[in-house]
C-alpha cells in the first residue's frame, strides 16, 4: 500500500478524487502539481501541507507564493517542477493524472527514481509504451492502472497465467452520442459533447469519450500494460458502465469486474494494491442496475476508434501522431474553431502524411509529437 505520494495534476478531476482517497486512507501527500488553477491548489496546500508543489509558469508560481505568505512549502514551475515533484526522495508512489503527453517526461523521472506509478495518464503509454515499460521492468517499478477499464482488466487477471488469456474486452459507454449517425454528428455542439451520460471527467477526456478516441487510446495502453497483441484486445459498447471490462480465458470462462461509475474506487485500488481497504464511496445496487446491455461499436460514425487500431498496427511513432493530432483537434473543437467530425478527419490526415519511425527513441517521440501538432495547426 502507498504511504507517501505525489499527485501530478492535483486540481483536475482525477487529482481531486485522489485527494479524497488520500483522506480516506490517511495517506501522506508530499507533492502536488497544477497547471493554472492556483486557487484550488492553494486550498489543497493548506489542507495537505505538501513539501513541494509546482505550477505551469513562473508568473503563477509568484502569485502562489504571495498567496501563501510564510507557509512552509517549496514552489517550482514548468517541466523542471513536474520532474522534481515526481522524483521526491520521500515518496513511494506517483499518481500521474496530467492530461496529454505532458505526463510522459515526469513519469519517466519518477520511474528512474524507483517510484511506483499509479497511472491515470493514457498518453504516457500510448506515445512511449515500449520505453516506459522497459524502464519500469529494469527498476522493478510497478505500473498500476487507474483508468477504470484497465483497473478492471488488472483485477480480472490476478491469480491467472497470461498464457491462458483468450482476449481482453474493454467496455465503452458509447458516450453522449451513442446511436447517432455521421449526418447527425456533423451538427453536434461542444456543450452537447461535454454531457457524458455516466462519468464526471475533465473536458478533454469527455470529448475523447464522445468521439470514442478515449477507448482507442485505452486499446493502445492495454497492449503495453498487459503485453498482449492487437488481436487479443476487443472493444464492446456497454451503455450502463457497470461492467468496467472483462477477460475471456481459453476455456471459455469470462471474468468481469463490476462497480459503480466512481473513479475513486480504481484510484484506491491502485494505492492499496495488493490489498483492499474500506471506504465511504458509492456501492453498486444490483436491484437498480437490473439491465446490462451490449452493442458493437459503430466504426463508421465514430472513426477515431478505428484510427487508434490502425495506429497500433502501424506501430513506431504512429500512435504518437494519433495522440498529438487528437490533442490539437480536441482543443480546437473546445474553442469552437472546428466541428465535431473534423476531429477524426484531422487525425486521419496527419496519420496519412506521417513517415513512421519504427523503433523510436525518446527524441523521435518528441519530434513526432511536435511534427503532428504543427501539421494539424497548418491543416486548419
Amino acid at each position: 500500500m502507498a504511504k507517501k505520494i505525489s499527485i501530478l495534476g492535483s486540481t483536475g478531476s482525477i487529482g481531486v478524487q485522489t485527494l479524497d482517497v488520500a483522506r480516506n486512507l490517511k495517506i501522506e501527500v508530499l507533492g502536488l502539481t497544477a497547471n493554472r488553477n492556483i486557487e484550488l491548489l492553494y486550498k489543497q496546500i493548506l489542507e495537505f501541507k505538501p513539501k513541494l508543489v509546482s505550477v505551469g509558469s513562473e508568473e503563477l508560481a509568484g502569485e502562489l507564493r504571495e498567496k501563501l505568505g510564510n507557509f512552509n512549502v517549496e514552489i517550482m514551475h514548468g517541466l523542471d517542477g513536474l520532474k522534481e515533484v515526481a522524483a521526491l526522495d520521500e515518496i513511494d508512489t506517483v499518481v500521474t493524472s496530467i492530461v496529454g503527453i505532458a505526463g510522459l517526461i515526469p513519469t519517466l523521472a519518477a520511474i528512474e527514481k524507483g517510484k511506483n506509478i499509479a497511472l491515470a495518464n493514457k498518453e504516457t503509454l500510448v506515445t512511449a509504451g515500449s520505453i516506459v515499460m522497459e524502464e519500469a521492468a529494469k527498476r522493478n517499478v510497478k505500473i498500476l492502472p487507474v483508468d477504470s477499464e484497465h483497473s478492471a482488466i488488472f483485477q480480472c487477471l490476478m491469480g491467472n497465467e497470461k498464457k491462458t488469456v483468450s482476449k481482453i474486452i474493454l467496455t465503452a459507454s458509447g458516450g453522449p452520442f451513442r446511436g447517432k449517425n455521421s449526418i447527425e454528428l456533423e451538427k453536434v455542439s461542444v456543450d452537447e459533447a461535454l454531457k457524458h451520460p455516466n462519468w464526471n471527467m475533465g473536458s478533454k477526456i469527455t470529448i475523447d469519450s464522445a468521439t470514442l478516441m478515449n477507448k482507442g487510446l485505452e486499446v493502445i495502453e492495454a497492449k503495453w500494460l498487459f503485453d498482449l497483441p492487437l488481436e487479443k484486445i476487443d472493444v464492446i459498447v456497454h451503455p450502463q458502465s457497470v461492467i468496467h471490462s472483462m477477460v475471456e480465458y481459453l476455456d471459455g470462462s469470462v471474468i468481469a469486474q463490476l462497480g459503480s461509475p466512481d473513479m475513486r474506487i480504481p484510484i484506491q485500488f491502485a494505492l492499496t494494491y495488493p490489498g483492499r481497504a474500506d471506504n465511504h464511496f458509492s456501492r453498486l445496487n444490483f436491484l437498480e442496475s437490473n439491465q446490462l446491455t451490449f452493442e458493437k461499436p459503430d466504426y463508421e460514425a465514430f472513426p477515431s476508434l478505428g484510427l487508434a487500431f490502425q495506429a497500433l498496427k502501424a506501430g513506431g511513432t504512429m500512435p504518437v501522431v494519433l495522440n498529438a493530432a487528437n490533442e490539437v483537434a480536441v482543443d480546437l473543437f473546445l474553442k469552437r474553431r472546428i466541428r465535431f467530425l473534423d476531429i477524426p478527419r484531422m487525425i486521419k490526415d496527419a496519420m496519412e502524411h506521417h513517415s513512421v519511425v519504427e523503433h523510436p527513441k525518446l527524441h523521435d517521440i518528441m519530434d513526432a509529437d511536435g511534427w503532428a501538432r504543427k501539421f494539424c495547426l497548418e491543416f486548419r
